[in-house]
């Protein structure tokens, strides 16, 4: 997401690793399925976050 998060926000994301990579900041964490996922995106979306990219990483 572009742009740094404030502390209120990342406490939206208590599962999650939020961090700073400025000009972005990162969000971090397992999404165990579609709808997981969704509401993930549908939750930075309630907040009027930006998503630059989403990326799967395999373990």
């Amino acid at each position: 997401m572009a742009g740094r998060v404030s502390e209120r926000t990342r406490g939206a994301f208590p599962d999650m690793s939020v961090v700073d990579a400025p000009p972005e900041t990162i969000i971090l964490g397992e999404v165990i399925d579609d709808s997981h996922l969704h509401g993930v995106l549908a939750l930075i979306q309630n907040l009027g976050l930006q998503v630059v990219s989403v990326n799967q990483v395999r373990r």
